[in-house]
């Protein structure tokens, strides 16, 4: 009797410790993780990589005069585009998924210079996604790289 009251008492001691130790840890934001990264939040652009047929790359960095925001919910995606240099807009709003390495954004309606149509509103972006930075790489159909849009985590 003795001895199934004292393991009863070090079971419990030991699940209240092992409890106790994961509290700690995630309020000191160390607990480790296996879920994948989530494009949920804000983002903001800060540049963007166009690639040139020679295998060269320019890089254009965001600045106050170009700005680009992105937002995402669990399957809706919102974004517009600031270039004080001229008065077109740029925005769109629709839904996205993430599959096999890609961001697939099929926008219900955007600004007049998106041309969105009926025939053309799915855009589809290879992704390298971080906790805190993601990469949207629009590639040609022999999956060589046209453009790139690199983006931080704002919220």
């Amino acid at each position: 009797m003795k001895s199934l009251l004292l393991l009863l008492i070090s079971t419990s001691l030991f699940i209240s410790c092992k409890n106790n130790t994961e509290t700690v840890s995630k309020k000191n934001n160390m607990e480790v993780t296996d879920k994948p990264p989530s494009l949920e939040g804000t983002w903001e652009i800060v540049s963007y990589l166009n690639y040139r047929q020679d295998g060269s790359v320019d890089t254009i960095k965001s600045s106050a005069t170009t700005k680009q925001i992105k937002m995402y919910s669990g399957t809706k995606v919102m974004w517009n585009r600031l270039r004080t240099s001229d008065s077109v807009e740029w925005f769109g709003y629709g839904d996205y998924k993430i599959e096999d390495g890609q961001l697939i954004e099929v926008l219900e309606y955007g600004s007049r210079s998106m041309n969105i149509t009926e025939n053309s509103n799915e855009f589809i972006f290879d992704i390298i996604l971080e906790d805190n930075t993601f990469t949207q790489i629009q590639m040609d159909s022999e999956r060589h790289p046209i453009f790139a849009e690199n983006y931080r985590r704002l919220e």
